[in-house]
């Protein structure tokens, strides 16, 4: 593995608020570079709110330049309306990055959640209070933005073992 810094893109899609942050990593640095949410108008219509994801992700991707991408996956709720939403905004999410030619990670919240604190269950404060430990410069992101973060050191953390495993 180089010692150049990645830029690593996390997205944690919502129809209304997507959270996206990008971290560098420099050998085992991590450091906090942006994030931030996008949060397409409630009473636009879906194929609307759908393109304000896009383009918000696409403008994300234009000004931090990341080389990779992560997103978390859909969780399957009771409401099968919901579920099929959710999985129309990660498809938007997912979109701007592929276009721009970036590798697109997926990992699921239970995966994320264990990676950051340690255990799948992890709440939404234990997920903002590793975040404020592990990335002191972030401030205070909300929670769809601490998520996107979390996703992103999630994927840093992967691919890091993965460059582990291809050296052994």
């Amino acid at each position: 593995m180089t010692n150049a810094m990645i830029r690593i893109l996390g997205l944690d899609p919502g129809l209304r608020r997507t959270g996206w942050g990008v971290v560098g990593i420099e050998g085992a640095r991590l450091t906090h570079i942006a994030h931030g949410v996008i949060a397409p108008p409630d009473t636009a219509p879906l194929a609307e709110r759908l393109l304000v994801i896009l383009r918000g992700v696409e403008a994300v991707v234009a000004r931090w330049a990341p080389d990779e991408a992560a997103v978390e996956e859909t969780f399957v709720t009771a409401n099968g309306s919901s579920t099929l939403k959710l999985g129309h905004a990660r498809a938007a999410a997912m979109l701007a990055p592929a276009a721009a030619g970036l590798p697109v990670a997926e990992y699921a919240a239970k995966v994320v959640k264990k990676a950051l604190v340690g255990t799948g269950g992890a709440d939404k404060h234990q997920i903002a209070f590793m975040i404020a430990r592990l990335l002191p410069t972030a401030g205070a992101p909300t929670a769809d933005a601490a998520d996107a973060l979390a996703v992103a050191i999630c994927h840093a953390h992967a691919r890091r073992a993965r460059a582990i495993g291809a050296a052994a």
